[in-house]
Formats: C-alpha cells, sequence, structure tokens
C-alpha cells in the first residue's frame, strides 16, 4: 500500500466538494483551523457553485477533484459528504495521483473514494471530519487528527463504554489492513470496481439515520457475498440516529450487527468513537493495524 507522505508546515491543502453544495461560511472554521497548523488552504474553482443538491454539476465536482488530484496540495480535504462522488468517481484519472499520493481526507459518502482508493489505486487515506464537521471536534480529537496527518503514531484504548456495547464485543487479537466506512455506502459499492475487499482485513463499520431493517438487510448482503466471513477483525462506529418502523425491528444495529457475525470466530468492537458523532477520531484506511479486544480495546496503527 503506498502512503502519501505526512504533512509539514507551509504545505497547502485543497478543499473540494464531491457530493453536496456548501457555502464558504461554512468552511471558515475548517480552513482557520488548517491555516493554524501552518497550512496554505486552497478552494477548488467550483467549489461554491450549486447544481440543485450538488456542489455543482457532475462535470463541476469532477474537474475540481481531477484538479486537486493533479495538483501539488499536499491534501485533499473534503467539504462535506452526503450524496454524489459515486457520480463522478469512474471519470477519475489516478495515474498522477498513483505517482505523487496526497492523504485524502472525509468519510461518509467520501468512503467510495476510500474504497477505491485503497483497492484500484492501492493508497492509503484518512476516515476524519471534513470540511463542514471539522468544527464540531474537541480539542482533543483535533490533535489527533493533525497527529494523523504530520506523522505521529496513532494507538487507540478504550476502556470504558456502555454494558450494552460491552457485552456485544467478543474478545481476540488479529492484525490486518483497515478497510471500511459508511455501511450504506459499502453496500452501493457492491458489485462495482470500487466493491471494498474484506479478505483477511480488519472492517470499520458506521452509518446515520437509517431504518433498522435497512442495517439488517445490509449486513445479509454483507454476509451472503463472503465478506464478513473473510475478515479478520471487525470494529464498529457510531450508528447514529437510527429509525424503526411502527411495528419495531426489536434490536438494535449493533445487536444485528451481533447476530450477523455471531458464526464467526474474530474479535468484534462496538462503540469506537469514529463516524457521524461529534468526536469522530481518524483513521488511516489501508493501513496494517492490530486489534486487540479484553476487558478494553487497543487498535494500534503500524508503521
Amino acid at each position: 500500500m503506498i502512503r502519501p507522505p505526512y504533512l509539514k508546515a507551509g504545505d497547502s491543502v485543497t478543499i473540494v466538494s464531491t457530493a453536496r453544495k456548501v457555502s464558504k461560511a461554512e468552511l471558515k472554521m475548517a480552513a482557520d483551523t488548517l491555516q493554524s497548523w501552518g497550512l496554505d488552504v486552497k478552494y477548488g474553482k467550483n467549489l461554491f457553485k450549486a447544481d440543485r443538491q450538488f456542489a455543482g454539476t457532475d462535470e463541476e465536482r469532477r474537474a475540481d477533484f481531477q484538479s486537486a488530484l493533479n495538483s501539488k496540495s499536499a491534501a485533499i480535504l473534503f467539504a462535506r459528504g452526503g450524496y454524489g462522488t459515486v457520480r463522478i468517481i469512474d471519470r477519475i484519472d489516478w495515474k498522477r495521483f498513483q505517482k505523487n499520493p496526497k492523504w485524502l481526507i472525509g468519510f461518509s459518502d467520501i468512503t467510495a473514494i476510500h474504497s477505491h482508493s485503497n483497492k484500484i489505486v492501492e493508497v492509503e487515506t484518512l476516515h476524519a471530519p471534513m470540511g463542514l464537521t471539522l468544527s464540531k471536534v474537541n480539542t482533543n480529537c483535533l490533535s489527533v487528527i493533525k497527529d494523523a496527518l504530520f506523522g505521529q503514531r496513532l494507538r487507540y484504548t478504550v476502556s470504558k463504554q456502555a454494558a450494552a456495547m460491552e457485552k456485544l464485543n467478543r474478545a481476540g487479537s488479529a492484525r490486518g489492513q483497515l478497510v471500511g466506512g459508511n455501511l450504506s455506502m459499502l453496500h452501493t459499492l457492491s458489485g462495482t470496481p470500487s466493491d471494498i475487499d474484506c479478505s483477511g482485513k480488519i472492517l470499520f463499520l458506521e452509518d446515520l439515520d437509517e431504518y433498522l431493517y435497512h442495517i439488517d438487510r445490509m449486513m445479509m448482503q454483507l454476509k451472503r457475498s463472503g465478506k464478513l466471513a473473510s475478515l479478520a477483525g471487525l470494529v464498529i462506529g457510531g450508528m447514529t440516529d437510527m429509525k424503526d418502523n411502527d411495528i419495531p425491528f426489536g434490536k438494535t444495529a449493533e445487536e444485528i450487527i451481533a447476530e450477523a457475525v455471531a458464526e464467526y470466530n474474530y474479535p468484534v468492537f462496538f462503540g469506537f468513537p469514529a463516524g457521524h458523532i461529534p468526536n469522530n477520531y481518524p483513521l488511516i484506511f489501508g493501513r496494517d493495524v492490530t486489534l486487540k479486544v479484553s476487558d478494553k480495546m487497543s487498535l494500534t496503527f503500524h508503521s
């Protein structure tokens, strides 16, 4: 897996949107934060355009992303998620990026870019807050994001969690490449060139605002396609603002996931602090990690 150069003071970061529209005012706090780290902030030429719910037409969003990939910027920060990335990803030329990689930073709809970059281009990416959400994280989370981008080694330990989560965990230890992202997006990518490769990997999943039976349906798709059976380990982040029907599904999102992987023996951890939550801690996708689950959880990223 190719690792982009870590950032240093004086580097530039380009902000683009491959999905929903955004205003410059909404990105001010993110821009201020990056500048406080000694970074030069650039905006995509079409970033503040609008076409229905999108940040410009498909061609305008594609052109911004392609230009940023080909530029001398050390990183690309996606402005926001929503929907739209899958409409343009097949028209991106990755050749120059593969020779001169840079950090691609985002989550949610940006799962399409993480999966494509990790599998097809074989470049590591950073699952982390975007321009719109960077202002919502606390000081500690912000510091860890900076550390990840500037080359400090990541290692997480979670020792306290809700009892409901703790009882669903499965103890064990595993090492493998970390992949994943938003469950709904991974379901959308199924059968496409960007479809995730789970064999021998440690899979991270999170989601937002889904009906519980949708979670079950998507987990069944992962199971029936063999993806869950081939894992080395599973980490579950925020399953946020789940919805139910008038006739309740009868299980939480976490319980649905636990049931889907009950027959396997790899370690499973619920409640990792990443996803659609206020403090969305960074994860390096494509990086080898060691996951250990016992009475606490540790996730160590290897050099």
